[in-house]
This record gives structure tokens, C-alpha cells and sequence, in this order.
């Protein structure tokens, strides 16, 4: 366990008291799950959560108590800009931090797991540094006594199961999804950009389905009211998880960690994810002909997936041209070592630590390159960190396919030294 946990916390970590622990020291007490907190001490959101997982860790620890061991630890990973700020907030809980001057671990920890909002709690394996639960702040809420507790990943089959909606009232099993692609949608009616995708979605659909393709779209409702959900349920033609079952709702929020809407998440007829990225996909592909969107090593960047920059780190090659056979080109180029790097941490069960983009000549690469203040070079290799708020850059007359691989290995080996954004 020491070594999986190491390689993600470093050596010690802080208690409430100043003490520092060593990670290592976590096998012995029976650690067998992981929470990473990431949070802040201001805020309402992140001090609610704070109240309710002080309460849930408490009771954690009173079991761990009485049967001689501990299951769970809290791993708090700040959000505080502030060194003060950072000391009252571990002052006031009862579970563990990393170091505030571990700032680098700290911003590779929230691009690893793609944190995009506070508070957030993810679960990890202890022995292995995979991820159990993406969605914590729902365990706490639906499993406040932890009789579920590790909270690992059920099939969608299991977790969907049970009565499904059209919205002319009928009722379908959801064993009526069995050998279907299936597109979970995560949306809601107050939410003006899931309105305009649903729009887009509703003939996306309509085309699939005339093209004789099996695909059922599961609709799993964030409305704040069963008028509200039954408004906007009248503009689809497809099925949805009856708004009452709330916690089959939670449960599929869990089940794919759901940070913000809207959210498609397109399965096979397994029911295994094929993207996450369903709402870029549907915008990027208004005829469907991709379908099911398999995602692609090198993408184009668009204004549809340009939000993608924000997810964690991101490689970037400006060619700057209008000229389709250039951008081809590009993305020949550096799609090897994308598939690489892409089967490399598959083989782990984890998240590539980058995407990969070509970026062409339009006003949304011209704005990008006047936020990020890069060189008006082109073609240009870049390596862009939004959350970090960095930028790695490889300014060189022409771009090899070595000189790609040995940026990108440089970056993984933190061996590159970052400019501001």
C-alpha cells in the first residue's frame, strides 16, 4: 500500500495538531480506502461538507475503535492560496492534509483526477491508488452510515435496475436497454446550456435511430421539481429514471462521478463507457456519422471542445492554417505517441495525464493564443496547464515526431520548467 500512496501523497502527510504523519504509517492502522477532500476553508458549500464529513469520519473512527482498526482516511487537499488560511482550515478537522508547501503534488493531484469544482471527495484504493468513487459528497448523503462502505463501481445493469419512463407515461424495464448503445444524460430544465443541447440531442437521436442503429438514451434528471422534470421530459422521445427514485438517480450520479451538467455519458451494449465526452461528441458530429464516437487520440480543437482544455493538461499544436490536409497532417504526426501514452495508462486503469489537440486558424486559436500569451510561431508545440494556470512551450523551426515524444516524456518526468499563463 505504502508505495501506491507514496507515489501519489508523498512521504508525510499533517494532522489537525501540526504533527506530520508518515504515509506510510496508514498500513498499519488498516487503512484499506482513501478520501481526497479537495477543498477550501471559505465558502458555504465546502463548510456544509466539512459538518457532514466530520460526522461521517467520526463514525468511521468510533468503529475503528472498538474493532482495533481503521478503514477510512481523510486526505484534505487544499484549495488555499493562503499559508494562514491553510492552518485554520486543518486546525479544524479531524483528518489528515498534504503539506501546504507540497503545491506541485497538490496541482497534479487535481488534473490526475480531473477536479473541476469545490468541494469535491473522491474514494482511492489504498493498496492500489485506484479510483473507487468518483462522487463522494453522495455516499455521504445516500450512505451516512457506511453500510455500503468501499462504495466500489457496480455494472450499469446493476445500478440502473428497475422501472424506466417514456413520457407518455408508459413504463419499460431497463432490461430493455440489454444490447443497446446506451447515452446516459445527466440534465436538467433550469439549465439553459442543457436546453440547447437537448435540442441538438433530440435529432441526433431521431438520425441514429433512422439509420437503423440500436441506441436508447437514459435521461436522469437534475430538475429541483417533479413539474419541472415533467416539463422538460415531455420534449424527449426517449427514456427516463422516474424522477421519485431519487436514489437510483444519486446512484448513477455516483456510478460516472458527475460534476456538472449537462453530462452524456455513452456506453456500448455492455454497458461500458465508451466517452464521456458525449455532449462535444453530439455537437461536433450533428450528422451522427461517428456514431458511437469511439474518441479519437488527436483531436481538432473546436469551440464545442475547447472546454476540454480545462480538464487537466493538454497538448497543443498550432499549425495555423485553414488548409485541412496541413491539420491531417499535424494529427499523423503526434497521434503515435498519443496511442501510446493513451494504452500506457489504460494497462493501469487510470485517465491518460494528457490530452492531445491540433489546433488550426480561427478567432477561438487566436483568443487562446492572446490568454495564454504564446509566440505568434507557427507550427508551434505547446503543453497547456488551464488549472495551473501554465504553459510549457517548444518553439523550434519544425516538429518531428522525436521531438513530440521526448516533450511530452519531459513533462511526465517533470523535467520542463513552466511559464505562467
Amino acid at each position: 500500500m505504502a508505495g501506491a500512496l507514496t507515489d501519489l501523497l508523498g512521504e508525510v502527510l499533517v494532522a489537525a495538531d501540526g504533527e506530520e504523519v508518515a504515509v506510510s504509517a496508514l498500513a498499519a492502522r488498516g487503512v484499506s480506502l482513501v478520501g481526497l477532500y479537495f477543498g477550501c476553508s471559505l465558502g458555504g458549500p465546502c463548510a456544509q461538507l466539512g459538518a457532514s464529513l466530520a460526522a461521517f469520519y467520526g463514525r468511521f473512527r468510533g468503529e475503528a475503535a472498538a474493532a482495533g482498526g481503521q478503514r477510512l482516511e481523510i486526505v484534505f487537499v487544499s484549495a488555499e492560496q493562503e499559508q494562514q488560511q491553510w492552518q485554520e482550515a486543518v486546525r479544524a478537522m479531524p483528518w489528515l492534509a498534504l503539506p501546504f508547501a507540497d503545491k506541485h503534488r497538490k496541482l497534479k493531484l487535481w488534473n490526475k483526477y480531473r477536479v473541476s469544482n469545490i468541494p469535491s471527495l473522491i474514494f482511492i484504493d489504498a493498496s492500489s491508488g485506484k479510483v473507487v468513487c468518483r462522487n463522494g459528497l453522495l455516499v455521504i448523503r445516500d450512505d451516512p452510515e457506511g453500510l455500503e462502505f468501499p462504495w466500489g463501481p457496480k455494472p450499469f445493469s446493476e445500478v440502473v435496475a428497475g422501472p424506466l419512463l417514456r413520457n407518455n407515461g408508459q413504463t419499460l424495464d431497463s432490461s430493455a436497454l440489454e444490447g443497446s448503445h446506451v447515452g446516459v444524460y445527466f440534465s436538467a430544465h433550469w439549465c439553459p446550456p442543457c436546453r440547447s443541447l437537448t435540442r441538438v440531442l433530440v435529432e441526433s437521436y431521431r438520425k441514429i435511430k433512422e439509420a437503423g442503429q440500436k441506441f436508447e438514451i437514459l435521461f436522469v434528471s437534475a430538475d429541483r421539481s417533479e413539474d419541472s422534470f415533467k416539463q422538460y421530459f415531455s420534449e424527449m422521445p426517449w427514456l427516463a429514471v422516474p424522477y421519485a427514485d431519487e436514489a437510483r438517480r444519486s446512484r448513477l450520479n455516483r456510478l460516472y462521478g458527475i460534476q456538472g451538467i449537462p453530462t452524456l455519458i455513452v456506453l456500448d451494449a455492455k454497458g461500458e463507457v465508451i466517452t464521456r465526452q458525449g455532449r462535444v461528441e453530439v455537437l461536433n458530429d450533428v450528422e451522427c456519422r461517428e456514431f458511437p464516437w469511439h474518441p479519437k487520440p488527436v483531436l481538432e480543437l473546436t469551440d464545442s471542445n475547447a472546454v476540454q482544455l480545462n480538464e487537466g493538461p493538454c497538448l497543443v499544436l498550432f499549425v495555423d492554417s485553414e488548409d485541412d490536409g496541413e491539420s491531417e497532417a499535424a494529427k499523423q504526426l503526434i497521434q503515435p505517441i498519443a496511442e501510446k501514452i493513451i494504452a500506457k495508462y489504460k494497462a493501469k486503469e487510470e485517465e491518460a495525464p494528457l490530452l492531445f489537440f491540433v489546433a488550426g486558424e480561427d478567432d477561438m486559436t487566436d483568443s487562446l493564443r492572446d490568454y495564454t500569451n504564446l509566440p505568434e510561431a507557427a507550427p508551434l508545440l505547446t503543453i497547456l496547464d488551464m488549472s495551473a494556470r501554465a504553459k510549457y512551450v517548444m518553439d523550434v523551426e519544425e516538429i518531428t515526431p522525436e521531438i513530440v515524444e521526448a516533450f511530452v516524456s519531459d513533462f511526465l518526468a517533470d523535467k520542463l520548467k513552466p511559464e505562467p499563463i
